[in-house]
């Protein structure tokens, strides 16, 4: 049974609402159609009613009961802004506040810190920076959390494997590397594997020295202090932290032996290149980004999604909210 076939049993009957702010893209409209007559989650879509209607007969969908919001005729629309003035402490004034909720993803995560919906998925028509600001916002990162970062989960048949940082922080120090291998960690462990990190980089144990090198290094001392129980070890290039014999000639003292499963990435490009390159060259399907660390969950779609990506995130947001 496949990740997501495993995750979709445990969330049928446990009515888990999920909140999605494009409801008027089609491939969103095609997911969460699927998701409810599936019975996986209880979607709501945001947007004008007679326009998804429109949308549905274009695409030959059947509405049936999907839940439907939209947020300009929303009737606590303003008990929404007074809990949003509130939430941000004097950053808005109510008029402010009227203004910024027009905004499909600012309302969405309203709805969600609301207790309207146990989680959202955004990004098929928005950037990363336009789901992620409302979450830090509103949702923010979880006590002694200081950032959210951007992991993926890879599958192909029986396989998976989780990366990160591949979306979120453009430079991390040692301190926020450390952090991102801690919360990914327990990300991987929420969706069944056991984690074996593996701190990435240009260098295996010292076999080239830079500041590069110097930073992975030390950011693996700093995150196994964080979490002791911790399987994990860096810095190490790819091949040594996933190809056995490789391991054993490069790194012959390495607890993973050439067996991770879970690559923290140096930099966000490499993070971001490397996770693609996954995807696209070995026909990996990529979840994500998952969004860590956040109170609640609010997770994120490529613009280049298909409907099949938003049906995955969608149960994928839905099994971290249980």
């Amino acid at each position: 049974m496949s990740l997501i076939e495993s995750l979709s049993e445990k969330l049928k009957g446990k009515n888990v609402k999920i909140v999605f702010p494009e409801g008027n893209d089609s491939r969103v409209l095609r997911a969460t159609i699927r998701l409810k007559n599936d019975g996986v989650i209880e979607p709501i879509v945001l947007g004008n009613v007679e326009e998804i209607k429109k949308l549905a007969q274009k695409e030959g969908v059947n509405l049936s009961d999907l839940q439907i919001v939209d947020p300009k005729n929303f009737e606590e629309f303003d008990k929404m802004v007074d809990a949003f003035v509130q939430r941000r402490k004097g950053k808005a004034t109510v008029e402010q506040a009227r203004d910024i909720l027009k905004d499909p993803n600012y309302f969405g995560t309203m709805y969600v810190y609301m207790g309207k919906a146990d989680g959202m998925v955004s990004g098929a028509n928005h950037t990363t920076a336009e789901t992620v600001r409302p979450a830090l916002q509103i949702i923010k990162t979880k006590e002694g959390i200081k950032r959210t970062s951007g992991a993926f989960v890879l599958l192909r048949d029986d396989k998976m494997y989780v990366a990160a940082d591949c979306a979120i922080n453009t430079d991390l120090d040692e301190e926020g590397l450390a952090e991102v291998a801690v919360v990914t960690e327990e990300t991987a462990r929420k969706f069944g594997l056991e984690p074996r990190i593996a701190m990435l980089s240009f260098s295996s144990h010292g076999s080239a020295k830079h500041d590069r090198v110097t930073l992975v290094a030390n950011a693996t001392k700093l995150a196994k202090e964080k979490n002791p129980d911790m399987l994990i070890d860096g810095e190490l290039q790819f091949d040594a932290a996933f190809v056995k014999e490789v391991a054993d000639k490069k790194v012959p003292d390495s607890p993973l032996h050439g067996s991770a499963n879970v690559f923290i990435f140096p930099n966000i490009e490499a993070g971001n290149i490397g996770y693609k390159l996954i995807q696209r060259f070995g026909g990996y399907k990529a979840i994500g980004p998952i969004l860590q660390g956040l109170n609640r969950p609010v997770n994120d779609l490529s613009r280049g999604c298909v409907e099949d990506e938003v049906y995955d995130l969608a149960i994928v947001t839905a099994a971290e909210a249980l």
